[in-house]
């Protein structure tokens, strides 16, 4: 049986200049790429929404529509996630930021130098397929994550996420409701109620300079402590103690929350241990910690 053909990479390059499409693509077919060429940005709009590319070459002055606007475009559409390279003459600060600032992760200077090109295309799209990877990692964990920018705009989601998500919050979560978040002891927002119920997005954590995770989750009516003791068949005070635990508090801290001493809080931790069948305060957090995921 002979071995199957390697898949080609597929580049979509946007350029209104006859001349500059016609170098590109047969640099590009001829190094393995299959190529896909557009006259502009409505014609790259049209295009993306029959054949997804592997990375788009973007040229940043265009008539009727120019580069900047087309990224703008697409980042808000199916290819949120295809990395986008500028082709620009304008070498100066302000375009290449703008280009950036629009969705690109890199940008070529004109006349375009293949050896160049060929490098920036090679890591970009390595780094596409390693996102991707982890995406697909992240939806078989059957997670609720989503990704938002400062601005509550959805990056990416898990089927999970998106199944829990109204139709209205599906673009876009309250950007405002997410900034509370880190405010709260728990990071947790609550957002619009759909006909589902409530629902809450916990911070996970910051992914880039303007992309953070967060976890979205029907809330439990119940509080914590009422959790894990009906986990783990505690009592009410062992619950709140096993609760601190997993929040970090050292048993000094404990002691003066529950207005206890700290010889009871150690007590305490005996008899959590031993129902948790653990030996130390590390693994009573982590069992703690995941149960409460788990509600």
């Amino acid at each position: 049986m002979s071995a199957a053909m390697p898949i080609r990479p597929t580049v979509l390059v946007v350029d209104d200049t006859p001349d500059t499409l016609g170098f590109l693509t047969d640099a590009l077919e001829g190094a393995g790429y299959t190529a896909l060429v557009a006259t502009g940005g409505p014609q790259a709009l049209a295009l993306v929404g029959r054949l997804m590319p592997d990375l788009i070459l973007l040229d940043a002055m265009m008539p009727v529509m120019d580069g900047f606007e087309t990224c703008r475009r697409l980042k808000t559409g199916l290819a949120a996630a295809v990395p986008v390279i500028f082709m620009t003459a304008l070498s100066d600060t302000e375009h290449i930021v703008r280009g950036l600032g629009a969705g690109g992760v890199d940008y070529l200077t004109k006349p375009i130098v293949l050896d160049e090109l060929f490098a920036r295309v090679r890591v970009h799209l390595a780094n596409a397929r390693a996102a991707r990877g982890a995406l697909a990692a992240l939806d078989a964990t059957g997670s609720a994550l989503v990704a938002v920018d400062s601005g509550g705009t959805v990056l990416w989601s898990t089927p999970q996420a998106r199944a829990l998500l109204p139709d209205d919050l599906t673009a876009a979560l309250p950007a405002a409701a997410l900034a509370d978040a880190a405010l709260t002891p728990d990071g947790v927002a609550t957002l619009p109620s759909s006909e589902a119920g409530p629902l809450s997005a916990r911070i996970v954590g910051r992914i880039g300079a303007n992309e953070m995770l967060f976890r979205l989750e029907r809330p439990d009516t119940r509080r914590h402590d009422e959790i894990l003791a009906a986990r783990f068949a505690l009592t009410a005070r062992e619950a709140e103690v096993l609760l601190w635990i997993a929040r970090g508090k050292p048993n000094r801290d404990i002691a003066e929350i529950l207005s206890l001493s700290p010889r009871t809080v150690n007590k305490h931790l005996e008899t959590i241990f031993a129902k948790l069948g653990v030996e130390n305060r590390a693994s009573a957090a982590v069992l703690a910690a995941r149960a409460l995921d788990e509600r």
